[in-house]
């Protein structure tokens, strides 16, 4: 249930930055977490929802020496173990979730970085270059898939796409995606042959586990991976095991929240490096405050593509 009240301003303690929030970015994990999909989700009676979120740094607590008052920010991990997320108008965080953003890019670009960006990138890189690997995305015109698509190619790989419709196939090729196919099936391998000799991939990025599992095995390679951050239709998906293991796979699964630090800093770094260049392409559902059940509503409906960002006045 979301609830719209008033809490009084907080104040940053050490290490921390007060910040005030210019947008809000509204993500699957969001609504899922509303719904009580963690089951130890946090105690205390009230929630400020959302992790990712954009604004301008007003105050800056003690040993705080790399933000400066006035500069406009990106934000990720609020909400994470925390009750106090995004969807205010002022809010107190750790340095370390507090990134600096670069002036070519808009507050609404901003709140689509955290999760939306990072997730891409970790699915992309987090196994090394890809440079001259042939990558398979999943959902290619999903919110992650999207942007996935972008950085293998900015990454020098060729990309493959999969779409469930016309518009999606457009998407998709709108953004740098060398091929597109029907979401995986029987006949995906026949359809990957058509572009790549022996229909087979180095990389898959995954967004249904799951529901995908049977079908994409028969189209990566020995030593392959499976890079996967969703299942929503199978959320306990049975493994094959030993044809697994036989083809020597790896299965890498994605969450921002439990990235390494290392990981995330590589993906601020390159992230910083696109937008502030202009390099990636975006779609954003940006909507007022006073729409928030709106805005939760979108991300609900699995045929809404692009980032979902609330405007906080």
């Amino acid at each position: 249930m979301l609830i719209f009240g008033e809490r009084d301003k907080p104040t940053p303690q050490v290490g921390e930055v007060l910040v005030r929030m210019t947008t809000s970015g509204v993500n699957p994990s969001d609504v899922k977490k509303r719904a009580g999909s963690n089951p130890n989700g946090l105690d205390g009676g009230w929630v400020i929802p959302h992790s990712d979120g954009a604004g301008i740094i007003e105050e800056v607590g003690a040993r705080v020496s790399d933000l400066q008052l006035g500069q406009r920010v990106w934000i990720y991990n609020a909400q994470y173990g925390r009750q106090h997320g995004t969807a205010c108008a002022y809010l107190c965080l750790p340095v370390q979730y507090v990134v600096p953003l670069p002036d070519v890019v808009s507050d609404t670009i901003g709140a689509c970085v955290g999760i939306p960006m990072m997730t891409a990138h970790r699915c992309v890189f987090a196994d090394g270059n890809v440079k001259d690997q042939t990558v398979l995305i999943t959902g290619g015109s999903g919110r992650v898939g999207n942007y996935a698509i972008q950085m293998a190619k900015l990454g020098g790989a060729q990309v493959i796409a999969t779409v469930g419709s016309e518009k999606s196939r457009k998407s998709c090729l709108a953004v740098g995606a060398d091929y597109v196919i029907k979401h995986p099936n029987a006949d995906s391998r026949e359809e990957l042959s058509d572009f790549i000799g022996d229909g087979k991939v180095d990389r898959i990025i995954e967004g249904e586990f799951g529901g995908n599992l049977e079908s994409v095995l028969d189209l990566i390679k020995t030593s392959g991976v499976i890079a996967t951050y969703a299942s929503m239709n199978i959320k306990t998906p049975v493994i094959p095991f030993y044809q697994m293991m036989y083809s020597d796979l790896t299965v890498r699964f994605i969450i921002v929240y439990a990235m390494p630090e290392s990981a995330k800093r590589d993906a601020i770094s390159d992230i910083t490096d696109y937008l502030g260049q202009n390099k990636l392409k975006h779609r954003v559902n940006e909507l007022s405050f006073s729409d928030m059940v709106r805005a939760h509503e979108l991300v609900e409906n699995e045929e809404t593509r692009g980032c979902v960002v609330v405007r906080i006045s």
